[in-house]
């Protein structure tokens, strides 16, 4: 049977699983019915999503069996049930964000089946105020955050009179052609080995220079102070979310000459300062973020195409001015050093951030280590139009993602039309009160505008939060 190989950085998350940390990722959307909507509207979106394929490769396989599992993970094709893969759900009245926080966080607890393709999608009815929502989950392995997102669009539509059901992606490969592709692919790997030993000595200059300076991320991983979010997880899963107005955080950035991505990156070190120091544990180092940075993508291809950097978050610092200004410090170097790096270093670079993260957690000692960050801040755009489903207009979409053991907290931010959903993933039996973490978010927003003197007009009330 044609197989086609992970890539080193995917096989990497596929080695990272284990029952205590499943390594998928997911997507909470919520939709407003169209107002002709019909009685039986999800049935009919079920009944097209069940008859319409609109998972692109690798979503039509399964990884292979056999020796291949550990030693060189691939993808094979395999018969699709749509019936497990698709599945509806309602919520108990009265069907409102806690309601909706619960099934969700329940569903994103429960790990995949590696016997089938690695992805889920729920459909879930009886929202109040004529909603319904979408989750959907896939393998870390299969899929990135920045690829989710394309993914979830090719869905959608920008017009609100679109019908038809889901986009359906291109016709997947024949077994000829994979069969064909054996040689390509075995040209590739020669290919891939050359390029990457040219870019050794590039690399060993780029760690050289990173670790030397201020603002020097590979210093800042080495000066990680442990704290409350690192300790060994459970499997259990809890969401948290808040959605901010877009419109605050760019009037926050502009005044602090930062980029909205920096402004935001305070934002969540506010909501964790004050969430430690309730808890009496706020380390006198600052705490650092692991900040994902996704790569150009122009094949098409699913998996992951990511780098990232450690910046400190500047929780030591009580002024949320300059916490903003110190962090915008650290990631326009990061960034800066990430862009001058060819795309087998890059490789070569995220590889080594997952090293001891897949060493660790493969041998039971990753939460043993001292932290090399914190947590895991992802931030994301979505679309800057309404987006819609069969005339149902997305409102928003929650994120949920990862947790590494000894990493009980995950941060990620989407961007979509005016506004900004935080969600805050965490280990249910590690992380008290994690909505409350979300919450704070509004509260430290609020005070980076009165610190940065931010213009009025912009301050608008953040949006709902949502607890599970």
């Amino acid at each position: 049977m044609p197989v086609k190989y992970l890539s080193p950085v995917d096989a990497a998350f596929l080695r990272m699983e284990s029952l205590r940390t499943p390594m998928h990722v997911g997507c909470m959307m919520t939709f407003r019915l169209p107002d002709d909507a019909p009685p039986d509207f999800l049935r009919r979106l079920l009944a097209l999503m069940r008859t319409q394929p609109f998972m692109p490769p690798p979503f039509g396989y399964r990884l292979a069996r056999g020796w291949r599992k550990r030693l060189a993970p691939a993808w094979e094709e395999a018969e699709m049930d749509i019936d497990y893969h698709i599945r509806h759900s309602a919520l108990p009245y009265p069907g409102g964000e806690r309601e909706l926080g619960v099934l969700v966080s329940r569903l994103h607890s429960n790990p995949m089946d590696f016997s089938r393709p690695l992805w889920e999608c729920h459909l879930i009815e009886g929202l109040e105020g004529r909603r319904f929502a979408m989750y959907f989950k896939a393998h870390h392995c299969a899929i990135d955050g920045m690829g989710a997102m394309r993914l979830i669009k090719q869905w959608l539509s920008t017009d609100p009179k679109a019908r038809g059901g889901l986009a359906m992606p291109a016709a997947p490969a024949s077994a000829e052609r994979v069969a064909r592709s054996r040689l390509e692919q075995l040209r590739a790997t020669l290919e891939w080995g050359k390029d990457n030993a040219a870019a050794v000595p590039e690399l060993a200059r780029k760690l050289l220079q990173m670790s030397r300076g201020e603002g020097s991320t590979v210093r800042a991983s080495m000066r990680t102070p442990r704290s409350l979010f690192n300790v060994a997880t459970s499997q259990q899963r809890r969401l948290g979310t808040q959605m901010l107005p877009l419109a605050r955080l760019k009037a926050v950035a502009e005044a602090s000459g930062a980029k909205v991505n920096d402004a935001a990156l305070a934002v969540v070190a506010g909501a964790v300062r004050r969430y430690l120091l309730e808890h009496d544990a706020l380390p006198e180092r600052s705490l650092t973020a692991s900040v994902p940075v996704g790569l150009p993508r122009t094949d098409g291809k699913g998996g992951n195409a990511v780098a990232g950097f450690v910046c400190p978050l500047a929780t030591d610092e009580a002024d949320p001015a300059r916490r903003v200004q110190r962090i915008m410090a650290v990631t326009n170097r990061a960034k800066d050093e990430l862009q001058g790096m060819s795309p087998s270093a890059l490789e070569q670079f995220t590889l080594i951030g997952l090293t001891p993260l897949i060493l660790g957690q493969t041998t039971g000692v990753l939460a043993k280590l001292p932290p090399f960050f914190n947590f895991v801040v992802s931030n994301v755009v979505a679309s800057k139009t309404p987006l819609y489903l069969e005339g149902a207009e997305l409102e928003a979409m929650y994120p949920m993602s990862i947790l590494f053991d000894g990493y009980a907290v995950n941060v990620t931010l989407i961007g979509y039309v005016d506004h900004v959903t935080v969600g805050f993933t965490g280990c249910r039996d590690a992380i008290p009160h994690l909505q409350r973490l979300a919450v704070y978010t509004g509260d430290a927003l609020a005070e980076l505008e009165a610190a940065t003197a931010a213009p009025r007009r912009s301050r608008k009330a953040a949006g709902r939060s949502r607890a599970g």
